[in-house]
């Protein structure tokens, strides 16, 4: 085909063809190295250059998505990691990677809770059950099974003789003995799935949150239940809870993306983040250790990507944004 001068551009609106007489030179091009479209320098017009890596230890045992950890409360260098791979592991940081392994689960490993005073370790799996594993000798201490679904969360009583657990796919918590590996007691009232629960840190009763937007406080002692909900509480299903050192207060978060504060004792809503919320489902939250009613802080995270420090009142002291 001819050359075509400039002015055959501007003035030829036809196609133009182009065929292998046109080829001047020839290159091999890998197509790994070629970029995406939308790159500039980078993924998504971002400069390519290495992040840093702070962390101070890399587990790489896993070998599926890791979906929970804990830390034991008596030695800050003995972790738990449990994930989809079916596995659960404990490991030592700054030890190498020869974690121990814990064997047996069906499913995957979905929640890990060690007991107060760091000697047993509570894995949760999606198979159903709950192994309570003896962390001085790594041997199986025994194997507790839910009555209907796969665990979602495990937690110990405070002097660590009763380990409670619930399931998403039950309105249900359980109680057992891990002392005696024997079931206990069942507390069943919620509409819908537990989603969060735990002890006083008293010990003298539990407080359950639920996807059917209520709150429950368990007394065990007299088996009272009161139950905090309506117009003042959540519209929406919890997701998560945290209760302040003197037993006197817990903090609730929602897929509403509302903080709510109940006095334990009462039931009686004390504040909400009604001027200023999350934009998107409140994940976590945790009180400040020293919190007591008569002060108080706690920060929440949520998948707005925003981490709130919240005072007293519950106006927000910080709010922290990030970008992932």
């Amino acid at each position: 085909m001819s050359a075509l001068s400039s002015n055959d551009y501007e003035e030829n609106d036809e196609d133009v063809f182009l065929d292998e007489s046109d080829i001047i030179t020839e290159y091999d091009v890998d197509a790994e190295e070629l970029p995406d479209a939308n790159e500039e320098g980078g993924s998504d017009g971002e400069d390519d250059s290495d992040e840093i890596d702070d962390s101070i230890h890399i587990f790489t045992g896993h070998t599926g998505e890791v979906y929970t950890a804990a830390c034991s409360p008596t030695d800050a260098a003995l972790v738990a990691t449990g994930g989809g791979d079916d596995k659960g592991f404990i490991w030592k940081i700054n030890n190498g990677d020869s974690p121990f392994e814990l064997h047996g689960h069906e499913d995957s490993v979905s929640s890990l809770s060690f007991s107060p005073n760091g000697n047993f370790l509570a894995s949760g799996s999606l198979d159903g059950t709950v192994k309570v594993w003896d962390i001085a000798n790594g041997e199986l201490k025994c194997t507790l099974e839910y009555p209907n679904g796969g665990i979602a969360w495990v937690r110990w009583h405070p002097n660590g003789g009763f380990v409670l657990a619930g399931s998403e796919d039950n309105s249900s918590v359980c109680m057992w003995n891990p002392n005696m590996a024997s079931y206990m007691h069942v507390f069943s009232g919620h509409a819908s799935s537990v989603t969060c629960a735990d002890f006083t840190p008293d010990g003298r009763r539990i407080c359950t949150g639920s996807d059917d937007a209520t709150l429950r406080i368990w007394d065990l002692e007299t088996s009272k239940v009161n139950v905090v909900a309506g117009h003042f509480y959540h519209r929406e299903g919890l997701t998560c809870l945290t209760i302040s050192s003197d037993s006197s207060l817990a903090l609730t978060g929602s897929i509403d993306g509302f903080v709510r504060v109940v006095n334990i004792s009462t039931g009686k809503v004390l504040s909400s983040s009604s001027e200023c919320k999350h934009s998107g489902s409140v994940e976590f939250a945790a009180f400040q250790p020293s919190s007591r009613s008569t002060s108080w802080r706690a920060a929440t995270g949520g998948l707005d990507k925003k981490l709130i420090i919240w005072d007293q009142d519950l106006s927000p002291r910080w709010t922290c944004h990030h970008t992932v």
